[in-house]
């Protein structure tokens, strides 16, 4: 609210956590159903295993430092496009396949596949695609998927959850054909992209919105770190040259 110029509203202690948050985004209390979106999401999303954000958390609280310290180190790695920064540029792609597809005039699916085509050959990372840990269809996406369905349904743009599943569709078909060795699927981001833009949220606070949710499970860790009380120290292997001769600095090779 201050970038955009507007007074903070204080949290209104009777309203639940999400519906909180809308109202001290818009001034004004969120209708039912968007409350009920932004719930959806900020549990599907509170916790994930040891993402590099939680890791960075507990490696810091290890080392018997403060809570507030760990949860700023897992704010520092979650800001990454290839983290907590991925659901804006997930939208973004929609959009620009959108238009590219009002441009030319030709099907929105084909103008999909083009795009895959292009950004394959130029080895640009599909955002909302997918991920370490699942080789199938992340399950987080098939929540946040029906609660974009239920969402944009009742309001808002009902065409953009039918052309984000044109789009999905397309680039899946692609990436089975260019890719047959590899299981890539949608994952989480993709349709985080749509609920958070269908609860009226810019993609400015995409990623904020998401630590929101997130910084629940970061916390589990830490506490769970602080009771076992151990140093995390992982060790590395060396894989460079042996046996190298030390050469002084006037002889090297500029």
């Amino acid at each position: 609210r201050l970038r955009a110029g507007l007074p903070p509203v204080a949290p209104d202690a009777r309203l639940r956590h999400a519906a909180n948050y809308l109202a001290m985004l818009r001034g004004a209390p969120a209708p039912d159903e968007v409350v009920r979106a932004l719930e959806t999401y900020l549990v599907t999303v509170n916790d994930h295993g040891l993402s590099a954000s939680t890791f960075a958390a507990r490696v810091v609280v290890s080392t018997r430092s403060d809570m507030l310290s760990a949860i700023v180190g897992a704010l520092g790695a979650f800001k990454g496009p290839l983290h907590g920064g991925a659901p804006g540029p997930a939208l973004e792609m929609v959009f620009r396949i959108r238009e590219r597809a009002a441009r030319s005039g030709k099907p929105l699916e084909d103008e999909a596949r083009a795009w895959t085509d292009e950004a394959l050959a130029s080895g640009e990372r599909m955002m909302g695609f997918g991920h370490r840990v699942y080789s199938v269809r992340d399950p987080r996406a098939e929540v946040l998927a029906a609660a974009a369905a239920r969402l944009f349904e009742r309001g808002g743009d009902a065409t953009l959850y039918a052309d984000a599943r044109t789009v999905e569709a397309a680039i899946l078909d692609v990436l089975r054909e260019r890719k047959p060795g590899r299981r890539i699927e949608t994952n989480v981001e993709f349709y985080t992209a749509l609920v958070l833009h269908g609860v009226g949220l810019e993609p400015e606070i995409f990623t904020p919105t998401f630590a929101v949710s997130r910084v629940g499970g970061w916390t589990a860790h830490v506490l769970e770190q602080i009771g076992e009380d151990t140093l995390m120290r992982p060790m590395s292997t060396y894989v460079g040259e042996l046996h190298d001769r030390w050469v002084p600095a006037e002889a090297r090779a500029m």
